[in-house]
């Protein structure tokens, strides 16, 4: 670390005018006593005062520059014990500040300032600002960044994730803005970008060979550990917190994306140009823009696409949310595709439901008219299922259904009152008297209910309490009407 130049002559005049010790002259100016012995070191001036005691480690620097040079990776913690079989009897912590002070230093690597030309070449790069609420769902907030290297125009847009359809969106709505693109863009390791890099050796993720191919660009990876290369991005994304995101208000994604836009447009374009400080950013992207590569003429479809198996019920489950699907397509596995606003639900290569999309979490939406069917579908079935037990026990009510279809009536509650009939009397008391009803062409549940009642009188045994009550109920009703 650098320090002011008063500074440094005033620790010269301190030590050797007044001869002050190293450690009275960093407690009266607050700073480290390893920065006044530095300075001192560097002035190359004699040392004053009593002579330095020698340090244990003295007798075995040798030993520890010679292994040091072969070994530069060398924990302390080694060297220490190493140290200790050879007779050093220092402690462990005093050893590894020594060894600190002579381990050989790598030198300072020099790099050249990198030039570009217009349109040659872009930059690429997500950044990470934190999360944004969405009703129940916590979502990260990622910001998708691309730089023009020449003009240092830059485009911005969030998105919730950082996956690839998003990666390849911000690619899309960056070329549009600009009504073109760069022949190369470079990227740092991204999952995004990069798959496996042994080496010289890179795999590129197949989505982004495609996409390069379509908009017939390079896309090249940067060296490991060789940030310069992409520094433009890196500083586009420090002044993206610095004047734009820091202190930002927002109503939600779509806002904020609105109020970037307006941003990189009117104060990020307004900008001076570094590579040109006479002139703004915006007046370097009009020399640059008739160098880009021009648009083709189709954009490359982005969609996500997810296989998803459906359960008993009818949702298909999607980026945290529930989607309703008609019924019929239950226990199979569908195709999910969906954009930033809407999802689609696909069995083969037919569309069976649609929605917009939702960001929160386990939210069902739902398209009334599946749920809707498939109640109805319920309600036959149970109907279906109450037929079918009842002309299986008593095969003389399916002629009596038929003559009751035919008059219009409910056959819900036909099946129903039958059915509990067939409870109450058994089956051979309901066949009877179901034939019985049929022979006097009154094919109506109370004449069969009457049938079954005359039998059990004539067998001797009591009316049912219900029937009882009921048939008080309907002589007083007939009593008042006539009175």
């Amino acid at each position: 670390m650098t320090i002011a130049v008063e500074l440094e002559a005033q620790i010269l005049r301190l030590y050797h005018v007044e001869k002050w010790r190293c450690g009275t002259i960093a407690n009266q100016l607050h700073v480290h006593h390893t920065t006044v012995q530095r300075v001192l070191a560097q002035a190359g001036l004699p040392r004053h005062g009593p002579p330095l005691r020698s340090s244990m480690i003295e007798p075995y620097l040798p030993f520890i520059r010679q292994t040091l040079e072969k070994f530069p990776k060398l924990t302390a913690s080694r060297m220490y014990a190493m140290v200790r079989e050879r007779g050093y009897k220092g402690a462990p912590d005093h050893f590894r500040h020594l060894i600190s002070l002579h381990r050989p230093r790598p030198p300072a690597e020099a790099f050249l300032r990198l030039r570009t030309l217009p349109g040659e070449q872009g930059q690429v790069d997500w950044a990470h600002f934190g999360h944004i609420e969405i009703g129940r769902a916590r979502r990260p907030l990622m910001a998708f960044v691309m730089v023009l290297s020449y003009s240092r125009d830059l485009y911005l847009r969030f998105f919730l994730d950082a996956r690839m359809e998003n990666f390849l969106r911000g690619h899309i709505g960056a070329f549009n803005a600009w009504c073109g693109l760069p022949s190369v863009l470079l990227y740092d390791n991204l999952k995004s970008a990069v798959l496996e890099r042994q080496g010289d050796a890179i795999r590129f993720h197949p989505k982004l060979l495609a996409f390069a191919g379509h908009y017939r660009f390079e896309p090249r990876p940067v060296a490991v550990a060789r940030g310069n290369e992409k520094g433009r991005v890196e500083r586009a994304i420090r002044h993206v917190r610095d004047a734009f995101f820091a202190a930002r208000k927002f109503a939600d994604l779509a806002d904020l994306n609105a109020q970037a836009e307006h941003w990189c447009r009117t104060q990020a374009a307004d900008r001076p140009c570094p590579e040109d400080r006479s002139m703004t950013v915006r007046q370097a992207l009009a020399l640059e823009q008739p160098q880009l590569l021009t648009l083709p003429e189709n954009p490359y479809p982005v969609e996500e696409q997810r296989a998803v198996k459906v359960g008993k019920t009818p949702y298909v489950r999607f980026d945290l949310n529930d989607y309703t699907i008609p019924h019929t397509h239950v226990r199979r596995t569908l195709n999910v595709r969906a954009d930033l606003d809407q999802v689609r639900v696909f069995d083969g290569a037919q569309m069976i439901a649609s929605h917009r999309r939702s960001y929160e979490r386990d939210a069902q939406i739902e398209n009334p008219q599946h749920l809707k069917t498939l109640e109805q579908f319920k309600r036959q079935a149970r109907q279906h299922r109450g037929v079918n037990s009842l002309t299986k026990a008593v095969p003389a009510c399916r002629l009596l259904l038929t003559r009751a279809a035919e008059r219009g009536e409910n056959l819900g509650a036909l099946t129903s009152a039958l059915l509990r009939l067939l409870d109450r009397y058994g089956a051979a008391e309901l066949q009877s008297a179901v034939e019985h009803a049929l022979r006097t062409g009154s094919a109506h549940t109370h004449t069969v209910r009457a049938a079954l009642e005359r039998q059990r009188v004539a067998r001797g045994a009591p009316l049912w309490r219900d029937n009882l009550d009921e048939r008080r109920a309907t002589n007083k009703m007939r009593m008042s009407r006539r009175g």
